[in-house]
């Protein structure tokens, strides 16, 4: 069973201690229920958490499934990050550009996302530490709702 390596409520309760103690150095982030609820409004207190990571040497970056050029030109410039959309994760492609971006080891880098089946199993099959967050919003689509049942039996058991 692939299981997550760490599960937090939400991205801004990740510590930089806990990433240090995890020899982490470098964050891929997700940004569709992670950075951003459903009605695309940035998660409280996100913007200086990032900043934080950056202040403390930390390589930062959004890989996002999102089409949407103009959201992620707007979440890259308010947080001052680089990004990769249409990452296609769980796929390989789009976490290796982001790779790329922090400059860093597979080994040295967390992928943080609230999906199981992309950012988990897309972290894993990189060989990533991997770090699942809570959706901050509510599925509205039912085929979202169904997906997250399914998650969270894969993530119970």
């Amino acid at each position: 069973m692939i299981k997550p390596d760490a599960i937090f409520n939400k991205v801004t309760d990740i510590s930089i201690d806990f990433l240090k103690k995890n020899h982490i150095k470098g964050v891929i982030l997700d940004v569709d229920n992670t950075l951003l609820n459903l009605d695309e409004e940035m998660l409280p207190g996100a913007k200086e958490w990032v900043e934080s990571l950056k202040n403390n040497n930390f390589k930062v970056c959004i890989a996002s499934n999102s089409v949407k050029k103009s959201k992620l030109d707007k979440v890259s410039k308010e947080l001052g990050i680089k990004y990769i959309r249409w990452s296609l994760k769980p796929l390989k492609r789009g976490l290796k550009r982001a790779l790329k971006i922090t400059n860093l080891q597979r080994n040295e880098v967390a992928e943080i996302g609230d999906q199981y089946f992309t950012d988990v199993i897309g972290a894993k099959r990189m060989k990533m530490f991997s770090i699942l967050t809570k959706p901050i919003s509510d599925e509205k689509h039912w085929i979202n709702k169904v997906k997250r049942k399914i998650e969270k039996f894969f993530i119970k058991n």
